[in-house]
């Protein structure tokens, strides 16, 4: 007597079951977003036809522009400054030691953890202390002090997959300390470095907070110019350069990972 096998059905794991309710969570207000950016009508509320002025509109706002161009300006600025320093803070965390230097070490990640509004209230008092008045060179100060923490953060996880023999096999064949560093270490560290100038730069591109409490007169970056208009209700124009600032944020960061990650194959 031939018996067949009885067919079973697939079981839905509910890991996937889950997964798919947090994505849904998580990006059903960005499509919803997206889809109203191409909507003809002036109000979010109801769909009139497919429209792309918009898009259009958003490259001849005068203020718009402006608001990026300061926001570009920052962005770099700050990337550029903590490119610098947070590397040389890296290496020295990393190669060296001085009294007190796991209380450094606590002290230079801790922009990490502290709240956005506790770094942007200690900014502004500190400004007002000695009296500097408020312009875009105090954002992109303040923008240092969390992107410094970042890209010495990335850089630092970067230089603890490197063999330390290289550098002391440069300096026995007669290199000197600056060699080593710039011939030997440098390139080893460069993908880290670009990751962490990436996700910095995403970071100090879309901060309202911090740079909301110390900008000056006639400064306002892009997320500042946004939140002042969404006061009066969300415009398809609004839409429209939400949905273009999430795909450049989103192509950097995913850059940025590709960077780390072929950095730690190496």
């Amino acid at each position: 007597m031939n018996i067949s096998p009885s067919s079973k059905k697939p079981r839905v794991v509910w890991q996937a079951v889950l997964s798919v309710i947090i994505f849904i969570f998580m990006y059903l207000p960005i499509l919803v977003l997206a889809f109203y950016s191409f909507n003809k009508s002036p109000y979010s509320a109801t769909w009139q036809g497919f429209t792309l002025d918009w898009y259009r509109q958003l490259f001849n706002d005068e203020r718009i522009v402006s608001a990026l161009q300061n926001s570009l300006i920052v962005a770099f600025s700050a990337v550029i400054i903590s490119a610098v320093l947070g590397t040389l803070m890296a290496v020295g965390l990393a190669r060296y030691q001085f009294p007190l230097k796991k209380l450094y070490r606590g002290i230079s990640y801790l922009p990490l953890i502290i709240p956005d509004i506790a770094i942007a209230v200690a900014t502004l008092v500190f400004l007002a202390a000695f009296a500097i008045p408020l312009s875009l060179w105090t954002i992109i100060a303040a923008h240092v002090v969390f992107c410094l923490a970042y890209v010495g953060l990335v850089v630092a996880s970067r230089l603890s997959h490197l063999n330390p023999h290289l550098e002391e096999a440069a300096l026995d064949l007669g290199a000197t300390p600056v060699q080593a560093f710039i011939k030997v270490l440098l390139p080893q560290l460069m993908p880290g470095i670009v990751a962490g100038c990436l996700l910095a730069f995403v970071l100090s591109l879309d901060d309202f907070l911090i740079a909301s409490f110390t900008a000056g007169s006639g400064s306002n970056t892009l997320p500042m110019e946004i939140f002042s208009r969404i006061r009066t209700g969300v415009k398809p124009d609004i839409n429209a350069l939400s949905v273009i600032l999430i795909l450049a944020s989103a192509m950097v960061a995913f850059v940025a990972e590709l960077i780390r990650a072929y950095g730690d194959e190496i």
